[in-house]
């Protein structure tokens, strides 16, 4: 066994390797950038290595820095995480070449499976079924549009080396290929340098469903599937496990073929075999078709552990150390039903638009496990993913974990940046997703119900200005207060795009009352807490002038200097600004051209992630205030246009 691993990687999947392998007794080594100094997984770590800056191929995708601080620090083997360098099997070879060993599959494995053209046939050589398609070589538009036509419409075009939805088409109607090809083919030569695609038949009820196996490079046993259907633009939001509605007979079918799959390419470690299935008609044994293979831990392997009791890390550390595998397929038993959420700092009403901020508060509730790689007071960086936790729940049936997660939900109090969080919590509550009515499409068919602003209410706002003016501390601490602070204060507070007005009495030691236009609302320190209304408050969060109250899932709100007021104007549609920290990518605009509403002037990269910025109406470009590759930061100027047109 080893007594020293490095953890290539950062974030929480840094501390999930991290808090296995010191309880094995291993020291484990961190590597981070720059701006990663502080982080959670370099704290927890025994030593760490600095990389370098804060983009990742400064940092995380040095290869060999990473090497370099494995051998420096003692390290025998290097875990690689997920991301970054996890599936590049030249990293593998290097890492194998420096005497080291790479706690994952081997290079060739992961070559077998890079390319999903490549992949599907030797999945088919394997006996694993294929979704109907053309994997081919020959690329020329015209061979492949007579291939779309062979196969049927509706087709899929996704790029070879594709991922995250990238590269990806849904052609509907032969006259609209050409074009969607294309466009695939554009944004796949961008994203991964390699434009070549398949064609696949559309499955119009399609389920994404995979089986988690694990190898020891001869054999393989499954652990069972997940769910993970539930997604938005192809990136998945709540995962499951088992799958809702799965049949013994199509268990069994799906696992073996997993199986089949990892033996035919020696496999080693952890790894997930996804296939897309017909859900039209419910699940049979032959509606399932191989999709892709991850070889890597993967970032909901949480509810496969939560249903197996085995700690998939504390597997990949023993195997990669030349142990067998840890159990027989027999050996393996699902025990009840559990739920993976992913908790973002992202803009739901903006389109999900990642964001940033500092944590001000960050607490999760009891009786939930929250991987996490942040704590109160953490940046959310403009340089990486802009994950906050993972929230797991497990329940003995899938009705009470599903009651379980919405509830984990309700009481989570995150405060300093917007988050997913009631996105998240209408979806544990959807009625569809409650009676495992589960395809890839509920959440676009429901988008605007599950991002509906809620309505506020006036015992909430009372909270928010009380919290404002200090006035929700013990009551007993503000004995004497009124000597020196006025009896009435008046206080404006913003939520969204609306200023409100509240005026609050101070009215005795414990009772304020608080106005809001016709309405007055009274909070009591009763029972050694307050209450509005006779109602318990939620909790408030206060950093600054921000104000966060832990009701619907968080509500946010600035209170206003009246010195400021001016400040908040809202600004003419002349200029593009920066919506948030990133990268300029590419710069279509050139000064003097003439555009239209909508037309792409430029692209942000942020978070792992590209952003179209788009001309807010007609006009003359007047300047272009930035080059591509210039780092900025949110509210830049980036173009503007010659005054003059409608705001």
């Amino acid at each position: 066994m080893f007594d020293t691993i490095l953890i290539a990687n950062r974030g929480e999947i840094a501390c999930r390797v991290i808090r296995t392998a010191q309880a094995m007794g291993i020291r484990c080594v961190a590597v981070h950038s720059d701006v990663d100094a502080g982080a959670a997984h370099v704290e927890m770590a025994d030593t760490a290595v600095s990389l370098g800056g804060a983009a990742p191929a400064d940092s995380y995708l040095r290869g060999d820095a990473i090497i370099a601080a494995a051998q420096a620090t003692g390290a025998q083997a290097i875990h690689p995480g997920y991301g970054f360098l996890s599936e590049n099997p030249d990293f593998v070879d290097a890492v194998e070449a420096a005497g080291l060993v790479f706690i994952g599959p081997s290079a060739s494995a992961i070559r077998a499976m890079g390319l999903k053209d490549a992949a599907k046939a030797l999945m088919e050589k394997a006996g694993v079924p294929v979704v109907p398609g053309y994997h081919g070589s020959d690329q020329e538009p015209g061979h492949l549009e007579v291939e779309a036509e062979q196969i049927g419409y509706p087709v899929l075009i996704k790029a070879v080396a594709g991922g995250g939805g990238k590269g990806m088409r849904l052609v509907e109607r032969p006259e609209d290929f050409t074009d969607a090809l294309a466009s695939a083919r554009a944004e796949a030569r961008g994203a991964f340098g390699n434009d070549a695609v398949l064609v696949e038949k559309f499955v119009q009820q399609p389920r994404h469903i995979e089986v988690q196996v694990f190898g020891d490079g001869t054999r393989a046993v499954h652990l069972f599937e997940r769910d993970c259907s539930l997604q938005r633009r192809h990136q998945k939001v709540i995962e499951e496990a088992p799958a809702p509605g799965m049949t013994p007979e199509m268990r069994a079918a799906m696992g073996e073929a997993a199986v089949r799959a990892a033996e035919a390419i020696g496999y080693t470690g952890a790894g997930t075999v996804e296939f897309i299935v017909d859900g039209s008609n419910g699940l049979r044994p032959d509606g399932f078709w191989f999709m892709e293979m991850n070889t890597r831990l993967q970032v909901e392997h949480p509810v496969t552990e939560a249903i197996t009791s085995v700690d998939l890390v504390e597997w990949q550390i023993r195997v990669a150390a030349g142990e067998p595998l840890p159990a027989a397929q027999d050996d393996l038993q699902i025990n009840g039903h559990a739920f993976e959420a992913r908790l973002y700092a992202e803009d739901v009403p903006k389109g999900f638009l990642p964001a940033t901020g500092r944590l001000s508060h960050l607490v999760f509730p009891d009786g939930a496990r929250a991987d996490s790689g942040v704590r109160a007071g953490d940046e959310i960086s403009p340089w990486y993913d802009p994950m906050i936790a993972k929230l797991i729940v497990h329940g003995p049936t899938r009705d009470v974990a599903l009651k379980r997660l919405a509830r984990a939900l309700e009481r989570c109090e995150v405060a300093g940046t917007v988050t997913n969080l009631a996105f998240l919590g209408r979806l544990a509550r959807h009625e569809g997703f409650a009676a495992g009515q589960v395809d890839t499409g509920l959440i676009a068919r429901d988008i605007d119900a599950l991002t509906a602003i809620p309505t506020l209410e006036t015992a909430v706002i009372a909270e928010a200005a009380l919290a404002a003016l200090g006035l929700l501390r013990q009551a007993d601490a503000l004995q004497g207060a009124h000597l020196w602070t006025p009896l009435r204060q008046h206080v404006r507070l913003v939520h969204g795009d609306t200023e409100i007005a509240a005026e609050v009495e101070v009215l005795s030691q414990g009772l304020r009352r608080v106005i809001l236009g016709d309405d007055a609302v009274t909070a009591e320190h009763v029972g050694g807490r307050w209450r509005i209304e006779g109602q318990p408050i939620h909790g408030a969060a206060v950093s600054g002038r921000d104000i966060t109250v832990f009701a619907d899932y968080g509500q946010r709100f600035t209170h206003v200097d009246p010195l400021d007021r001016a400040q908040g104007a809202v600004g003419s549609s002349d200029l593009i600004e920066a919506p948030m920290p990133g990268l300029v990518r590419m710069v279509a605009a050139r000064v003097g051209d003439a555009v239209s509403q909508g037309d792409r002037l430029a692209i942000l990269e942020a978070m792992k992630m590209e952003h179209s910025l788009q001309a807010p109406r007609d006009g003359i470009v007047a300047e272009v205030l930035v080059s591509e590759g210039d780092q900025v930061e949110a509210g830049a100027a980036l173009i503007r246009l010659e005054e003059g047109g409608d705001a």
